[in-house]
């Protein structure tokens, strides 16, 4: 079973922040795709949907730990690295514009305390992450990404404006047809990585 990992901060406060990218992609897509309604998982700490795709049955997960223990919802349903391998994480990344997201397998945590947190709780980088855009963007397109960490502190932690969240929820439909793609591979070795693969080649790009 492919278990999707939606990352942010649980409580009404952070709810549309920049930081709760994961939470907010993988909230959308479950509406999307009339997953399970949510439920809260105790052992697991954190809030579950459940739902097909094509033959394959998926999980959504978004913690209810706070970010930097992240891993702790993650551990008792990705107990060794063979299942790391149908495990995608979406978070928010600073080194992309708001409307881009990135597939990517294999890397490192990139500072993200979330990513690190799974990496420590499943002992291995080998799994996917959609890496999707907060940095904001000038009048002509380009990126500005903030500097300093007391101001990409209260950056990522600020609530995204409503020009900025409108093109988050175009990037959640093209999310969901990555993870459609993802999983189209099926439980095997073969068929995860061609799958993974492909989706990197569809979605990177644009």
């Amino acid at each position: 079973m492919y278990i999707v990992v939606g990352l942010g901060n649980p409580g009404e406060e952070y709810n549309d922040t920049r930081h709760n990218t994961g939470r907010i992609i993988l909230s959308a897509v479950a509406r999307a795709l009339d997953f399970s309604e949510w439920v809260a998982d105790k052992k697991m700490r954190a809030l579950v949907a459940d739902g097909k795709i094509g033959k394959e049955k998926i999980r959504f997960v978004l913690p209810e730990t706070f970010m930097n223990k992240s891993g702790q919802s993650v551990l008792p349903l990705i107990t060794n690295p063979k299942k790391a391998e149908q495990l995608v994480v979406i978070y928010d990344d600073l080194d992309l514009p708001v409307g881009r997201f990135k597939i990517s397998f294999n890397r490192s945590s990139g500072g993200h305390k979330g990513v690190e947190s799974i990496i420590r709780a499943v002992k291995t980088e080998a799994f996917v992450r959609i890496r999707v855009g907060i940095s904001p963007k000038t009048p002509t397109g380009k990126m500005k990404k903030p500097t300093g960490d007391a101001i990409v502190g209260d950056f990522i932690l600020g609530k995204f404006k409503d020009a900025e969240m409108a093109e988050i929820k175009k990037v959640a439909k093209r999310v969901g047809e990555a993870i459609a793609m993802i999983v189209s591979g099926g439980a095997s070795a073969k068929g995860t990585r061609i799958a993974r693969e492909k989706a990197m080649g569809e979605f990177n790009g644009v």
